[in-house]
């Protein structure tokens, strides 16, 4: 078990990861606490959405096709959590939380998938210095995208969230995060928008 959380913790820590680094993986965790402290998440399942977070960028390259990097983080999280002797239902929950997060419309069924969906998505509710810093660990994470591309799929990315009648499916996170989240969107789009072309 040490040596797959030390396997797991590299992969955090590769050297090409901008955002979705170690400090996104304790950030989520930390949401996740927040979480459980305001009463979504019940402590029997606590361990399991550690497990979604830890798990769900475990493969990350920024030039994988869309929903690449899920799957192949969702099929390690299933070999690795099976053979350590996790429970079979277990892993399925945790590996279909993982592809789930690709797009991030996750099911709000239960209370691992809607406070790991929150968690996952607490940076947009960051303070400001640490909202301008993620975007600015995702513009290098694609530094390769020429600015007028990488604008217009930002902001195709962002725009939904901005849209969306409700951001986030725990009680505490929608009381607590909504009005933060909404204000860095829309600061973000203003900025990308201002990045395009006239």
């Amino acid at each position: 078990m040490a040596a797959e959380g030390t396997d797991l913790l590299d992969r955090w820590l590769e050297d090409h990861r901008a955002y979705h680094d170690a400090v996104h993986l304790a950030e989520v965790l930390a949401a996740l606490d927040e979480l459980h402290e305001g009463g979504d998440l019940p402590e029997r399942d606590r361990h399991l959405a550690g497990l979604v977070a830890w798990y769900h960028d475990a493969v990350y390259d920024a030039g994988a096709s869309p929903g690449d990097n899920e799957e192949a983080s969702a099929r390690l999280a299933e070999e690795r959590l099976g053979a350590i002797g996790l429970a079979p239902d277990e892993v399925a929950h945790i590996a279909a939380l993982i592809r789930d997060s690709a797009t991030h419309e996750m099911r709000s069924t239960d209370a691992v998938s809607r406070a790991f969906h929150d968690a996952d998505l607490w940076i947009l509710a960051s303070p400001t210095e640490r909202f301008d810093a993620y975007c600015h660990q995702v513009r290098l994470e694609y530094r390769q995208v020429p600015a007028a591309d990488f604008a217009r799929g930002r902001t195709a990315v962002l725009a939904p969230f901005a849209a969306r009648e409700r951001l986030y499916l725990t009680d505490h996170a929608h009381d607590r995060w909504t009005a933060r989240a909404r204000t860095n969107l829309a600061r973000e789009i203003d900025r990308l928008s201002a990045a395009l072309p006239g």
